[in-house]
């Protein structure tokens, strides 16, 4: 209001927030679509939303400035359309401006506890500095993640809000009350309100029919869904990205109205709208559904773990970093003791098991794909419970991750591949439109014969190049587009997989406990919080870290496999030195080392050895290739 139509308010705004964010933790105090359901906040304040942009819609042209008229007076008032979605009425004359909208979606197969500790961390906050309440409503109160909401009572008013904003002490009393327990890492869980009012991938508008598509990648994802509007740098961002956002909530009911009598207008004249109905209702969704944000600030998260700082560049987080690093050493050896146990006391398989979570795609030399690192883990029990506890505990690691259960059924009905849909212009999702540095655990134990029809057969070739190239080819119907991504897989199974890998570890169990479930379980638990979220930390860090060969070691690695081949020309190949390199790479890391060493290379050499020798042997005892 301050300021004349053409001067730079707008960069003013931006760098207004940028400022005060950096104050006092205060991203932490900005209420979180993650963590609060949307009727508890206020339109038009500052929310933060951590998300994938799952879907980009065409840009879109707003009333960057217009005047209104009072019909009374005749006064002539300017006003700025920018962070809104409706205009005042009355208005003479408008300078139209552009602006580009996301479809986003929390971040597929986000770990319980990341959306736990985030949530926790926004809760000691507000017990620690309750004078936050004066900065904004009660009603943005920390309640349980929305991910565990189910609507089991009525709406609280904006009259009762302002009530608990003069009592925040009823505020505290009503969100906080009893502990109705905790889960196994100690997290205690605030007392419930509400529950979720479905399983995330259809709601049920009144002015939508049929149900609504919330188009989440994950079958049973829960958690809102957003449109996204940004206003500058908006061709830096890409479909599959991860943000954090920091924006203008808007959840005007006008919305609603507006789009349902466009729809029925639409009906009766089609050539008063060029859009179809059904584009009407996938881009033009309820707000109460599908809230808006409107974009001051977003960037990309180099991660999601809340355990690491948000940015490792600064000067903070190196201190973070440097600190951490010291203490490596013992939190590997805990880590590895706790998936030798894991994995029934074979420590082989625990230490490829390290490499493979802390593996990630660093470069691309043409095609190919530089520093993946699929692993195959044959010999796990046939349908058993054991490949599911295995993925409990990935998930316990990683802050996201997904199991596959490769069976008929799913190959053959479930949807891998993203499409266009054309009818209602949008990108229609699949299972492999995964975020960046998911863990992907494709279970092959559940594979029995059957017949895979054309759709299986496409998913079940999806899943290779995946694996391959790292890579998904999204359908859009007259051609294919490549999206590139950096997907760690697991691929366990009885033999050796149907699926290509770059390393195939075979299980040798040193320990057969009579209750899996018991065993596993007890497992978990007798982990302390503190030590599993150091695990956290070390794997989150060490995908992040730069890593380097010099020269003297290339010229040295480079003879050692001159010789090798000298040794065993039949059995030593390039595919072998480049797997070599990659272990060395990893197991560098997993030490806290960015170069490589002569003795991480003889241990590299050491672990292939075994790992082949035990391959060799399972052959030999069957008669056949695993």
């Amino acid at each position: 209001a301050q300021n004349v139509p053409n001067s730079d308010w707008e960069k003013k705004v931006t760098e207004y927030f940028k400022e005060k964010l950096k104050e006092n933790n205060a991203t932490n105090w900005v209420p979180s679509l993650n963590d609060v359901p949307v009727h508890y906040l206020k339109p038009n304040s500052l929310v933060k939303f951590r998300c994938m942009v799952q879907d980009m819609f065409d840009p879109e042209f707003y009333m960057g400035v217009y005047e209104t008229v009072d019909p009374n007076t005749n006064a002539r008032v300017l006003h700025f359309g920018k962070y809104r979605d409706v205009a005042e009425c009355g208005v003479s004359y408008t300078i139209t401006s552009e602006r580009q909208t996301f479809y986003c979606v929390p971040v597929p197969g986000e770990s319980a506890w990341v959306k736990e500790i985030s949530f926790l961390t926004e809760l000691v906050l507000f017990v620690l500095n309750p004078q936050f309440y004066a900065y904004i409503s009660a009603s943005q109160a920390r309640v349980s993640p929305s991910t565990s909401y189910t609507p089991s009572r009525h709406k609280r008013s904006y009259e009762e809000d302002e009530d608990m904003d003069l009592h925040p002490s009823k505020q505290k009393e009503q969100h906080m009350g009893n502990s109705s327990g905790g889960d196994i890492h100690g997290y205690v869980e605030p007392k419930r309100l509400e529950t979720e009012a479905s399983a995330g991938h259809h709601l049920i508008s009144p002015n939508c029919s049929p149900p609504l598509d919330l188009n989440f990648p994950l079958p049973g994802e829960k958690g809102p869904a957003c449109l996204v509007k940004v206003y500058e740098s908006w061709e830096s961002f890409k479909v599959n990205d991860v943000l954090e956002v920091y924006g203008i909530l808007s959840v005007d009911p006008v919305l609603s109205i507006l789009n349902n009598e466009e729809r029925d207008n639409s009906a009766l004249d089609p050539m008063e709208c060029m859009d179809t109905a059904e584009e009407q209702r996938v881009h033009s969704p309820p707000a109460s559904l599908v809230p808006r944000i409107h974009v001051i600030l977003a960037h990309k998260l180099q991660h999601i773990n809340p355990l690491l700082p948000a940015c490792l560049n600064e000067e903070e987080s190196k201190t973070f970093v440097s600190n951490f690093m010291s203490e490596l050493s013992p939190v590997r050896a805990e880590l590895l003791g706790f998936l030798t146990h894991a994995l029934l006391g074979d420590s082989l398989a625990a230490e490829y098991f390290i490499l493979h979570l802390i593996s990630t795609v660093y470069a691309r030399r043409d095609v190919l794909p530089l520093g993946k690192f699929t692993v195959n883990l044959s010999g796990c029990p046939r349908n058993s419970i054991f490949t599911e506890h295995i993925y409990r505990i990935i998930q316990q690691l990683v802050p996201a991750s997904y199991r596959l259960q490769m069976t008929i059924e799913n190959m053959n009905h479930s949807r891998f591949i993203p499409h266009k849909d054309y009818t209602a212009n949008r990108l229609v999702t699949g299972v492999l439109q995964l975020a960046s540095n998911t863990s992907l655990v494709v279970d092959e134990t559940q594979l029995e014969q059957g017949q895979l029809d054309t759709t299986g057969v496409h998913n079940v070739t999806a899943l290779g190049n995946l694996i391959t190239w790292q890579k998904v080819d999204y359908d859009f119907n007259y051609h294919q587009m490549e999206f590139p991504c950096n997907i760690n897989v697991l691929i366990t199974s009885e033999g050796r997989s149907l699926l290509p890998s770059d390393c195939q570890v075979h299980l040798q169990p040193q320990i057969i406990p009579p209750n899996m479930e018991e065993y596993m379980n007890s497992l978990l638990t007798a982990v302390l919080p503190s030590v599993l979220n150091k695990f956290r930390i070390y794997l989150s860090l060490l995908r992040l870290l730069d890593y380097s060969i010099s020269d003297e070691v290339t010229k040295a690695v480079e003879e050692d496999f001159v010789e090798m081949r000298k040794n065993d020309p039949e059995s030593i190949t390039a595919d072998d030195l480049h797997r070599t390199l990659l272990v060395a790479r990893f197991l560098s890391l997993s030490a806290g080392q960015t170069t490589l060493s002569r003795e991480r290379w003889l241990r590299a050499k050491q672990l292939e050895a075994l790992r082949k020798a035990r391959l060799q042997q399972q052959k030999c005892v069957n008669g056949n290739e695993l």
